[in-house]
């Protein structure tokens, strides 16, 4: 079951300083820890009092559920989390259990559509990513009892994930164990939930390829040199303007749909249905006015043509429109969540810090895996009869 928290003001403005820092490539360590710190701060105190509260609501559904013989937890994961309750907390480079770490990853593509429309995927326990994104050749007709007529060629690639580490921290308050393994497990997979989503989507989206990062959706690479630079955005700039028929809206997205249906060596790829739509939260409902319509029996309907799917993200920035295909970006996790004690003293009282790890990476297959667009949706407001 998911904590169900309100994001507090201080806790997003804790989030977006860390991201902010994070990205620089002048911060310095300090920065960095601090920054992490008072987002970590945050994040325990609205995680820990969101716990404090379900426990008496869920208390009676508890002890119902295990008189009927459900168990909350495996019996895998019962053991594990009270040895960590009989233990005062987990000891060092320990994993969490395998069922634990699947549910970390279905709430984190549940809980983030773009992850999600990204097609993120778990290697378990692999580190290596093997792909092609190369495939040449032909089906040759022939007689049935004939030679081999034909050959399909492939460039194959593999990618270390394990070269790509992500690490954040786990705060857990001592008083936090006297609520037993399940409220434990429960704290530890919503925590990582929380922080790794922000690592993730950040990453995926605006990441460097430096310094351990992914290579993100607005970024293009080099073919010669390998350099990372950002997009530049297209020619076109959408308006989505209203219009007789809606010519507008079509015409704007027909042009993204055919530029998005060739890759960077000019061969046609299959689109249709797999193109997602990435803007800011606050471009969302802009985007959404102008393509909502009310329909005869006065339902409000909403919906772009050549069903591109919509998703928001933070992380695009205001004014810009990212589309992408899907399947065309590799976007994977690795490994296991692995925790260890840190080592160093940091102001938290009543609570012991942890840092966890976990192998991911991401990067597109060529250039046109995504395209950068600007946005300029503009109302007129309605003049008042006199």
């Amino acid at each position: 079951m998911t904590i169900k928290f309100g994001k507090s003001e201080e806790l997003k403005t804790a989030q977006e300083n860390w991201k902010n820092i994070a990205m620089k490539e002048d911060s310095t360590q300090e920065e960095q820890t601090n920054a992490l710190q008072a987002y970590m701060n945050a994040l325990q105190d609205s995680v820990a009092v969101s716990v404090r509260n379900q426990v008496n609501d869920e208390m009676l559904d508890r002890s119902i559920l295990q008189q009927r013989g459900q168990n909350v937890l495996t019996s895998k994961e019962t053991k594990f989390f009270n040895a960590v309750v009989e233990q005062g907390g987990f000891t060092d480079d320990e994993i969490l259990p395998i069922t634990t770490q699947e549910r970390i990853f279905e709430e984190l593509v549940n809980e983030h559509p773009l992850l999600d429309a990204l097609g993120f995927t778990d290697l378990g326990a692999m580190t290596r990513y093997i792909y092609t994104d190369d495939v040449t050749g032909a089906a040759v007709w022939g007689p049935l009892f004939g030679g081999i007529a034909g050959q399909i060629n492939a460039t194959f690639k593999e990618k270390q994930i394990g070269q790509n580490k992500l690490t954040a921290f786990a705060v857990i308050p001592n008083d936090m164990l006297e609520l037993g393994p399940v409220w434990v497990e429960r704290y530890v997979r919503q925590t990582l939930v929380e922080v790794l989503s922000a690592g993730l989507e950040n990453g995926l989206v605006n990441g460097t390829g430096t310094n351990g990062q992914p290579i993100g959706l607005m970024k293009n690479v080099d073919p010669d040199t390998a350099a990372v630079t950002d997009k530049t955005p297209e020619a076109l700039t959408l308006t989505f303007a209203p219009s007789d028929k809606g010519e507008v809206v079509v015409g704007e997205l027909y042009e993204v749909v055919k530029a998005l249906s060739t890759n960077v060596a000019g061969k046609a790829r299959k689109v249709l249905n797999k193109i997602v739509m990435v803007v800011n939260p606050v471009d969302a409902i802009g985007v959404q006015a102008r393509n909502t319509i009310q329909t005869a029996n006065g339902a409000w309907v909403t919906s772009l043509p050549y069903n591109i799917q919509v998703v928001e993200s933070e992380e695009v920035t205001a004014g810009k429109a990212l589309f992408f295909v899907k399947g065309e970006y590799i976007a994977v996790t690795a490994g296991g969540y692995k925790l260890k004690k840190f080592d160093q003293t940091m102001a938290i009282e009543d609570a012991t810090l942890y840092t966890v790890k976990q192998f991911a990476n991401g990067m597109p297959k060529d250039n046109k895996t995504a395209l950068l667009y600007n946005l300029d949706i503009k109302f007129t407001p309605a003049v008042p009869e006199v």
